[in-house]
């Protein structure tokens, strides 16, 4: 049988909370429970131990970085930088996610049930035999995909709180990406993509693996998947494997 341990975070610093949640996986604890978040930052980094955890409130900057084989989710809205080289585990969202989810991101997979904010998945990785993704149910900010190197984005515009003429995705889509993928539910306007970044055609492997995170999606926030898989979706990646090499090499 688990042990689980429940936290009271009211009033309680960041670091004396951090120093709490590594006692009691180091006292075995393998589910805890964090009651009244209010903006602590750092829970969940580096945990790298098979722990559940239920976050009740609102975290701070760089929840789960480093992390490798938690589980966290969180029941409410969630501050920038989580999953900051995140390098295995799961995250759930049952909100809305800040600025920078995802940066350098090599491996799990982040699930947000609404809309996520600016610069998402930058610098993401492949890293190995892993492959990280995000799943976000509503819009995102600008530079999605920023510099992107691997894994895959999947962003359905549905669950957004933004008005309904809000794009679904900001400028400057996937500036810089040179590696992975980027799956959007939707239109998406041609200028909108960053230099050197095209659509592609959809394959049978690209709607299976869309399938498969869109009903875990679901699964989590009590969605129909169905009716997720019934819109179209867009393809983005790069046009080629190398998509600036002309900027650094002349071409004849």
């Amino acid at each position: 049988m688990g042990k689980k341990v429940t936290l009271d975070a009211n009033g309680v610093y960041y670091r004396q909370l951090n120093e709490q949640i590594r006692e009691a996986v180091r006292n075995g604890a393998d589910e805890i429970e964090l009651l009244n978040v209010r903006g602590q930052r750092y829970i969940g980094n580096a945990i790298d131990k098979p722990v559940r955890f239920t976050v009740n409130g609102v975290p701070g900057q760089d929840m789960a970085a480093f992390m490798r084989g938690a589980f966290i989710r969180v029941e409410g809205n969630a501050q920038d930088g989580v999953a900051n080289t995140m390098d295995d585990g799961q995250i759930e969202i049952n909100g809305m996610a800040g600025d920078v989810l995802g940066y350098g991101m090599r491996g799990g997979r982040v699930m947000v049930k609404q809309d996520v904010g600016y610069r998402v998945g930058i610098h993401m990785k492949a890293y190995m035999d892993k492959s990280p993704v995000i799943v976000a149910g509503g819009k995102a900010g600008d530079f999605l995909g920023e510099y992107m190197a691997g894994g895959a984005i999947i962003l359905l515009g549905m669950d957004s709180t933004m008005p309904v003429e809000t794009p679904i995705t900001g400028r400057s889509l996937g500036t810089g990406m040179h590696g992975g993928v980027i799956y959007i539910r939707g239109d998406v306007p041609e200028y909108q993509l960053g230099p050197g970044l095209s659509f592609h055609p959809l394959e049978d492997e690209d709607i299976a693996f869309i399938r498969k995170h869109v009903e875990d999606w679901a699964s989590a926030f009590g969605k129909d998947a169905d009716e997720v898989m019934a819109g179209t979706f867009r393809k983005v990646q790069p046009f080629s494997k190398r998509p600036y090499g002309n900027m650094y090499v002349g071409t004849n």
